[in-house]
């Protein structure tokens, strides 16, 4: 027992980790800035693979009132609704989400409650300033950082919102030049590249 402890403590070594999906500022295929609608299959993958990972919180940042009462009803019916009965696994995913209207909104919240600011770390499927490796944000959470790490939907986050962060985590590469993933795979893959064993 003390040793099975001392697995789970080494585990999670490091800061907190938060997880947030963009929904607005985001560009859609004409680069509009646009507000993204939200997707229950989003919510549930990556709610599944924050809980995997060991992930503190997963935040929707939308600031259409209508996206932020679907997420409610979603997360609802599966955490105090019949859902929660029905699939209690699923329920503790979903525990984790949470909803915010902006991502400023979020940073201020995080480092009132924590006492300190995450650091910011937005992911693109393309290079860009302040870019980080995988290796070096490792290195900067097992010394104890916070990590708030931010995914964008539709056709990427805009480039306004980039002042708000600290860093801009490497792309993911495959083996040729498509390069579109799904949001919920490219959480899934960073996660994993992150903090998997």
């Amino acid at each position: 027992m003390v040793e099975e402890n001392a697995v789970k403590r080494s585990e999670k070594a490091g800061g907190k980790v938060y997880l947030a999906l963009l929904h607005y500022p985001v560009y859609n295929r004409n680069r509009e800035v646009v507000i993204t609608a939200l997707t229950n299959l989003d919510v549930h993958d990556i709610a599944r693979a924050a809980k995997t990972y060991g992930v503190e919180k997963f935040y929707v940042i939308t600031p259409a009132k209508s996206q932020q009462r679907l997420l409610k009803r979603i997360l609802d019916h599966w955490i105090s609704g019949v859902g929660g009965e029905y699939n209690p696994e699923r329920k503790a995913a979903l525990e984790l989400v949470d909803v915010a209207s902006s991502l400023e909104d979020l940073i201020v919240d995080l480092t009132v409650e924590e006492r300190r600011k995450p650091l910011v770390i937005f992911t693109s499927a393309k290079m860009g300033k302040n870019a980080i490796s995988f290796a070096r944000l490792k290195e900067k959470y097992k010394k104890g950082a916070d990590l708030l790490l931010v995914f964008g939907t539709g056709w990427g986050l805009a480039e306004e919102i980039f002042e708000q962060g600290d860093f801009l985590l490497e792309p993911i590469r495959g083996i040729g030049e498509y390069n579109h993933l799904a949001v919920r795979s490219a959480v899934a893959i960073i996660l994993d590249r992150l903090f998997g064993r």
